[in-house]
């Protein structure tokens, strides 16, 4: 990474992945012919060196080169020393050279791996075990998102890449295995934004005999405690502002549609645009969607959501075609999204169980819905008796930016996808 050469010695800084070391060579030790390659070596190169470690007069920890050899020969020239790789879109496009230059950079992705490795280790601690269900669906489902399509020319079916493992989690719960969890990849054909990309990772978990309420435990425990492995600390800065995650407050849904719009549980499709227009929320067409609702009340619970994380409960059935109903309030569903660092980060419910309740809500989906299809293996599956469950989705992007205070979800991305260059 640097280089200072003194008549017949030199001194070079090396980096490695785990830190910088210098190094220090004399002409009378390597000998004449590797003294001139040393002498022509440029920022970049990749090199072997070995020797004996020595203080120098500042007690600077130094290996004093008694050989070295070039591993690798770089073509392209580094970003200068001292303003690094600063074009944001080149840093993204080139994360290999962000990587190199940008000690920041690479911190991050190493707090997003440790996060990854704390979740599978709580999780493994309690008795879950980590499946692999499928990527490619027959139909896309488990989750609101337009999907990407695929062919299978061997078998010539459409096929959806996964907007969620929801399903498939689910059809191991009615085989018996009540604890599972899956960290893996997730698709949504849509926009890319500072908050979305194409390509994210997701972990669901679901557990048996469980329900919304011990879901809400288990989130607040994961987030916690890996806090407190990763900065040690449970009040931290967040793009300017604190969260505190010794303080988690819960906002109801149902009373705040009604507060602030004056829709009420029961409402039809009909009078939820009318009430939304009335109050000045603009969108397309006379139908809204799912996902409209859910940024809706994101924009509401975001600022206290800033602060400190906000468990948004009471949710309408109408959005919330896989959860449970709570016995003594029909229309709401016993469901919560959790807001922090004013992102959406959790979802979680407890799940529906009844193939009956299931099929009637997937025919009414269908019916607002054209693109909606019912699940009849899903269906089917329940028919055979699934548990009662809470099930849990986190956004692993989303929760990373706020545990390294990243603004934009591609900055702990290794590579987001990009337009083409």
């Amino acid at each position: 990474m640097a280089k200072r050469e003194h008549g017949k010695s030199a001194f070079m800084d090396i980096k490695d992945f785990d830190g910088k070391m210098q190094v220090y060579f004399k002409k009378d030790v390597i000998g004449d012919e590797a003294f001139e390659i040393l002498k022509g070596l440029d920022i970049g190169d990749i090199v072997g060196i070995a020797g004996e470690l020595f203080k120098t007069r500042t007690e600077e920890e130094t290996v004093k080169a008694s050989e070295f050899r070039v591993l690798s020969k770089s073509l392209l020239p580094l970003p200068e020393k001292w303003h690094g790789l600063k074009d944001v879109e080149t840093r993204f496009r080139q994360r290999y050279v962000d990587l190199i230059v940008n000690d920041e950079a690479r911190e991050k992705f190493k707090t997003r791996i440790k996060l990854i490795q704390h979740v599978r280790e709580t999780l493994d601690a309690k008795g879950f075990l980590e499946v692999e269900t499928p990527m490619m669906h027959p139909i896309a489902g488990g989750a609101a998102g337009k999907p990407f399509k695929t062919h299978h020319e061997a078998l010539d079916m459409e096929l959806f890449l996964r907007i969620a493992p929801e399903i498939y989690l689910k059809k191991l719960l009615v085989g018996g295995f009540e604890k599972v969890y899956e960290i893996n990849r997730s698709f949504r054909n849509e926009g890319i934004s500072v908050r979305h990309n194409p390509e994210f990772t997701m972990m669901e978990v679901y557990e048996a005999y469980s329900d919304c309420e011990g879901m809400m435990r288990l989130t607040e425990e994961l987030i916690r405690t890996a806090a407190q492995k990763l900065l040690g600390i449970e009040k931290f800065q967040y793009q300017g502002k604190a969260i505190d995650l010794t303080t988690w407050k819960r906002v109801s849904f149902a009373e705040l549609m009604e507060d602030n719009f004056g829709i009420k549980v029961g409402d039809p499709a009909s009078e939820w645009v009318k009430k939304l227009k009335k109050k000045g929320i603009e969108f397309e067409g006379d139908k809204v969607s799912k996902t409209q609702i859910i940024n809706i009340v994101g924009e509401l619970v975001e600022p206290e959501a800033e602060t400190h994380p906000v468990f948004v409960v009471d949710m309408f059935k109408e959005i919330s075609p896989l959860a449970k109903e709570k016995k003594d309030t029909p229309g709401i569903v016993d469901r919560f999204e959790l807001y922090m660092g004013g992102m959406e980060i959790a979802n979680a419910y407890s799940e529906l169980n009844d193939p009956i309740d299931q099929r009637r809500r997937f025919e009414e989906q269908a019916k607002a819905d054209p693109n909606a299809i019912v699940d009849e293996d899903f269906i089917r599956a329940l028919e055979y008796g699934m548990p009662p469950a809470g099930g849990l989705g986190i956004g692993m992007d989303r929760l990373s930016m706020i545990l390294t205070d990243s603004p934009n979800i591609r900055e702990v991305i290794f590579f987001p996808q990009m337009r083409t260059e």
